[in-house]
């Protein structure tokens, strides 16, 4: 009787994270709980994960205490996967060795994935030169200045262009990792893991970062900072250039003038950012229909709430919602 040979195992993909002296607990956190987890009963492959650092000896973290990487960054050349979970400061230019160690990584073929302020690294490196990607909002004119070869599109929560991912931040880094499970280990297993964890299976990386709209928390001006204040409580109520100026007894010149010094925005600009917020608010908080909210926020009907909300957060009203509340 011959007997079969069973097939030989297969190692699991080993992914390198990057560790740093600074780094946010949280940051570090995303990649190992969706890739360092044993997710096993569920179906989901297993990693080898290495966390790894440049610099030797204990890590502070900016929650006080301190860890301690395993790894050097030889576990980036063995990585099939590196991830840079962030950096802790985009204004200070990162180590050149990790550098050295990210680049030879990308040459050889390995996914490269920045998560928030790590695109910064994979940009230092020259890994996103002429490609797109994104980063943490707040920092993105910086990103820009910095590294003008990058597509940079600030505005979205992840960008996938292939073997290299990046994210906005903190968590659009847990969306970027979901999403990269589900490109490796399929729809079934990143929804296994999401569930986990209990967070939405999956949001398109195309969707916009949510980003609550400023309101004028810069004005300094006591008429317009009451004027303000009062339009919030009448968002419902139609409002111009003119019957603001008035209501604050102002020329519509000096109007124009002072309103722009006070909360940086233009008329317009500040009163459909509120609009925004009060339906972003209501679709979190709220059952009220889409008509109701487009009604109550002021824009007048639900088709003008959509085609407002899908130029600001390139998602729709609904989705927004099951989103945010999980219906």
């Amino acid at each position: 009787m011959t007997l079969l040979s069973s097939s030989p195992a297969v190692a699991p993909a080993v992914i390198a994270v990057v560790a740093f002296d600074g780094i946010i607990p949280f940051h570090l956190s995303v990649p190992c709980v969706v890739f360092g987890e044993d997710y096993s009963s569920g179906g989901v492959p297993r990693f080898d994960m290495r966390v790894c650092a440049a610099e030797p000896g204990m890590l502070r973290t900016t929650a006080g205490f301190a860890i301690a990487a395993p790894h050097g960054l030889e576990a980036i050349a063995a990585a099939d996967i590196v991830i840079v979970p962030s950096w802790r400061d985009a204004l200070e230019p990162p180590n050149e060795a990790l550098v050295d160690a990210l680049r030879a990584a990308h040459e050889r073929g390995a996914q490269m994935v920045g998560l928030c302020l790590g695109a910064f690294l994979l940009a230092a490196a020259g890994i996103l030169d002429g490609r797109p990607a994104t980063t943490h909002w707040v920092w993105a004119d910086a990103f820009a200045r910095r590294y003008p070869a990058v597509h940079l599109d600030a505005a979205v929560l992840y960008v996938d262009d292939g073997d290299v991912l990046t994210s906005a931040g903190t968590a659009a880094s847990l969306d970027c990792c979901l999403h990269l499970l589900r490109r490796r280990c399929g729809a079934r297993a990143a929804n296994y893991v999401a569930r986990r964890l209990v967070v939405p299976p999956h949001r398109q990386g195309s969707q916009a970062q949510f980003i609550e709209q400023p309101i004028g928390i810069r004005a300094r001006d006591e008429r317009l900072s009451a004027l303000l204040d009062w339009v919030q409580q009448h968002l419902r109520e139609p409002h111009s250039l003119d019957s603001l100026a008035e209501r604050v007894l102002m020329s519509r010149r000096t109007f124009t003038r002072r309103f722009k010094q006070a909360t940086g925005t233009t008329v317009g600009a500040w009163l459909l950012g509120a609009r925004l917020s009060r339906a972003q608010q209501l679709l979190e908080m709220t059952d009220d229909s889409v008509d109701a909210i487009a009604d109550t926020a002021g824009f007048g009907s639900a088709v003008s709430l959509r085609q407002h909300f899908a130029d600001a957060f390139k998602t729709t009203p609904s989705s927004y919602r099951r989103e945010f509340r999980g219906v």
